[in-house]
């Protein structure tokens, strides 16, 4: 059997303690600060999310927790032409492409506004069907190469994601028309309550790239550093013609699949135990703090500003769900049918009955 291990070695650059193995590369200390600060802040925004679904604000959410360095870093070289073709758990990716967090607040909720990605950012609304996002990638990256455009195009999925058709089909697809387009897996381990191992025979999902005759990575996916680098590499070689490449960002969901699932069925608490000691988090912050970059009143105040940023999302969140059920007519045809006419004429007559 072919060693997968072998032919792609684990990059990393930042180790599970902390320490720096590698060089900083196109990164400076103030670019990781900053990265670490919004890191917390959107595990802050992750939680809270988890608890209003408990509360039963929201509807089904799928924490990120955990796998904020590889969708951070899995955007950090992309620029206002470039394309990111996100999955359902991939709020803090959309976030810093410009996709408001509440998104994913309204995504839970069946909200309207869900869809409505800002005018002028390059994000696909997030994709629910497993792997069906990998086809739409492959578009997006095909349309850019047929219009002469110097942009590149991610599309980002989980390893149950590599068990579909779609994900194959759009590998071949990818390949076969050369587009300019990055795969990025993130290899959380779980494919809701199915391990990777009964998943594949395979070592690795990087190597999976062989067979479509590409280039494949494997990167530590909580290690932000190593994440960012690749990618700043990657993108400009899509750019510049090359690709398209399948990278394997190895990391872990600290939490459950989503908020109907329980973790403690299926995984033993001695595995969480090890990768909560992997924790991308806390590895930034080892590593800040042996810089003597960051503080605990740092800390502190980086908790205050992200509880203050969590609360105006909330804010603006209660304030969307103040709607008129009569949207559900709206942004469907450019020109009204009759017998759609007549039934928003007939829901509005009752939802008036009602007194909604």
């Amino acid at each position: 059997m072919t060693d997968g291990m072998e032919m792609f070695p684990l990059i990393q650059r930042l180790d599970e303690e902390g320490k720096l193995v590698g060089e900083l590369g196109v990164l400076s200390v103030a670019d990781i600060k900053e990265t670490y600060e919004t890191m917390r802040f959107l595990r802050r925004f992750d939680e809270r999310a988890w608890n209003l679904q408990r509360q039963g604000v929201i509807g089904t959410y799928a924490p990120f927790k955990g796998q904020e360095a590889a969708q951070m870093g899995a955007v950090a070289a992309l620029n206002q032409h470039d394309w990111l073709v996100p999955t359902y758990r991939d709020w803090a990716a959309s976030y810093l492409r410009g996709v408001p967090l509440e998104h994913g607040l309204f995504f839970s909720k069946g909200h309207p506004s869900l869809g409505d990605i800002p005018v002028g950012e390059q994000v696909l609304p997030a994709q629910v069907v497993i792997a069906a996002q990998t086809l739409h990638g492959v578009g997006v990256a095909w349309a850019t190469k047929l219009r002469h455009e110097a942009a590149a195009t991610v599309v980002t999925f989980g390893d149950g994601a590599t068990s579909q058709g779609d994900f194959h089909e759009a590998m071949n697809f990818a390949s076969v028309l050369e587009v300019p387009l990055i795969f990025f897996c993130e290899n959380n381990q779980w494919a809701i309550s199915v391990p990777l191992s009964r998943q594949m025979h395979a070592e690795t999902i990087a190597q999976r790239s062989v067979a479509y005759g590409i280039e494949g990575y494997r990167v530590d996916g909580n290690d932000y550093i190593a994440v960012a680098n690749l990618m700043h590499e990657l993108t400009g070689r899509v750019r510049a013609g090359e690709g398209p490449f399948l990278v394997e960002a190895v990391t872990y969901r600290l939490g459950a699949h989503t908020t109907a699932d329980d973790p403690g069925k299926y995984r033993a608490s001695e595995e969480e135990d090890l990768w909560i000691r992997r924790d991308p988090l806390l590895r930034l912050e080892a590593w800040l703090r042996n810089q003597g970059e960051l503080s605990d009143d740092d800390v502190v105040a980086i908790d205050v500003e992200s509880e203050r940023k969590v609360e105006e999302i909330l804010a603006t969140f209660h304030e969307a769900l103040d709607i008129s059920p009569l949207v559900l007519f709206d942004n469907v045809y450019a020109e009204v049918p009759a017998g759609l006419a007549s039934q928003r004429a007939q829901f509005e007559a009752r939802v008036k009955e009602m007194g909604a």
